[in-house]
Formats: C-alpha cells, sequence, structure tokens
C-alpha cells in the first residue's frame, strides 16, 4: 500500500471545501500589446488544464483494486475536480478580456493519446510533467504581465500546482523504489526523456510569452529540468525519508529567472477590451 494517502486526502479535502481564491488584489485589464501577446498561448493552456478525467479515474480505480490503496480514487477524484477548476478560472479570466477559447491544438492530443496508453504509473508520469512545465510557464506569464487579476491568477494556479507535484512525485518515488534498479534506470531515462520531448513542445507553442520572460529554448529546458531534479531525483538520503507533506512543499520560486519588465500601456490607453464588471477581483 502506499503511504501518507491519508494526508493527501485530508488535503484535497481541505482544498475542496476552501479553494484558494484567484480574485483578491486590485482590478485591472490588459492593455492591447498584453493581450496580442498572451491570448493564444494562455488559451493553449487552458485547453490543457481542461479535461472530464475518466481515464485517470478508471486508472485509479483499477490500481487501487490491485494494490488494496482504497483512498486513491477519492484523491484522484479531487484532483481531477481541483484541474477542472483552474480551466475554469481561465475561462472566466478569458472571457472577461474577450479571448476566444480553443478546441483542439496537437500538443494537446499527444498528452491526451499518451495518457490512454498505460495504467496509473503512466498517467502519474504524464500528469506531473505537465505540472511541472506548467509551473515554469504560470511563473514567465506573471512576469510579462501588469494585469493584477492575472498575476494573482498565475499565482493561485502555481499554489494548487506545486502541491499537486508534491503529491505526484512523493507516488512516483515511492513506486519506483519498489522495482528493480536496472528497471528504475529505464523508467528514469525514458521519462527524463519524455519529459524534454514535452518541455520542447510547449516552447515551440508559447515561445513569445517565454521569450518576453527573458527565456531562451535552452534556458527554458536547463529551468524545466531543474524542476525535475529537484522532485524526481532526490538526494540519495532522502530516498525512505520522510518527505515533505502538502503544506511544506518548497520550490526555490527564482531559480534560472531572468525577469524582464510587463509591457506597459501608455497612460489613459484603451485595453481593446470592454472593462468587465468588478465582482471583487
Amino acid at each position: 500500500m502506499l503511504t501518507n494517502l491519508r494526508v493527501w486526502l485530508n488535503h484535497f479535502e481541505y482544498h475542496a471545501e476552501q479553494p484558494r481564491g484567484a480574485r483578491s488584489g486590485s482590478p485591472s485589464g490588459l492593455c492591447t500589446e498584453e493581450r496580442r501577446l498572451i491570448s493564444r498561448s494562455i488559451a493553449l493552456f487552458q485547453l490543457g488544464e481542461q479535461s472530464d478525467g475518466t481515464g485517470l479515474l478508471r486508472a485509479a480505480y483499477r490500481f487501487a483494486l490491485a494494490h488494496g490503496d482504497e483512498l486513491l480514487p477519492r484523491i484522484t477524484e479531487l484532483f481531477i475536480r481541483e484541474e477542472q477548476r483552474h480551466a475554469r478560472l481561465l475561462r472566466e479570466f478569458m472571457d472577461e478580456h474577450g479571448i476566444r477559447v480553443k478546441c483542439h491544438h496537437w500538443s494537446d492530443a499527444i498528452f491526451r493519446r499518451v495518457r490512454r496508453l498505460a495504467g496509473f504509473e503512466l498517467y502519474l508520469h504524464v500528469l506531473i510533467t505537465a505540472e511541472l512545465i506548467g509551473n515554469v510557464y504560470y511563473r514567465a506569464l506573471e512576469s510579462v504581465t501588469g494585469c493584477q487579476r492575472l498575476r494573482v491568477l498565475c499565482r493561485t494556479l502555481i499554489a494548487d500546482e506545486l502541491a499537486h507535484v508534491g503529491y505526484g512525485s512523493e507516488l512516483i518515488l515511492e513506486l519506483r523504489a519498489r522495482k528493480p534498479a536496472a528497471l528504475r534506470t529505464w523508467i528514469r531515462l525514458l521519462h527524463r526523456a519524455f519529459f524534454c520531448a514535452a518541455a520542447g513542445a510547449v516552447w515551440i507553442s508559447h515561445r513569445a510569452v517565454l521569450r518576453r520572460a527573458g527565456h531562451t529554448a535552452t534556458g527554458f529546458l536547463r529551468v524545466c529540468l531543474e524542476q525535475y531534479a529537484f522532485h524526481l531525483e532526490p538526494p540519495a538520503a532522502w530516498v525512505g525519508a520522510q518527505r515533505p507533506t502538502p503544506g511544506g512543499v518548497s520550490v526555490p520560486v527564482s531559480v534560472g529567472f531572468g525577469e524582464r519588465a510587463a509591457p506597459q500601456c501608455p497612460a489613459g490607453a484603451s485595453t481593446g477590451q470592454p472593462r468587465a464588471p468588478d465582482r471583487g477581483q
């Protein structure tokens, strides 16, 4: 049986009842330049966040039956709901600022196809890949905008995703530790190769935002791999030791970031979109 599932169940149940707010801060709109810069990029990430999660939930049920981890399906259900909430938050922001929703994209299609190939462990590897790279992306997105509403939204998503990374990495490392050493090595090498390919795909699709944030292609890959190593290639002393719990997940947020100033709108300039009514943003 997997350890710490009760801890993670408590975490996800608490945040289901007390979700992190994303509407605090001073209301502000996107200026025309910002909207042009981020519209396509944020629409692609919103597409990636939305999923009904049925495949993952089925895989969790099968894994739980095979290994006696009866808490796993409930945790997975709450995890999926949190991801769906992220998609709703992004969609609300897009609707408020007149950004069109995307229905399909080749990178999202590849991720979804890979997830369907095997069981729960493969799902975990694909999900943590998306979350680790997504955290780097959301920090870059936050750094290129002066829109307070979007900056708070990015921080909210990052806070949730860091807990998801803590949960996923704990399961992956525990499952990996149960395998023979040679198999562990192959799994790690294959996942690292997939991770690099995924980071490359994200760079291709989001390079305008990432470049504005100060990333080159190689720099972006390096920052992503630093996050990967921190969570999935811990020092030997960590293996088998007590790992950080949900409230204690810690990531050096400034690693590798050379932030640039957000594009500035001239005083009194139009944002290009009607301002949404103040709803306590």
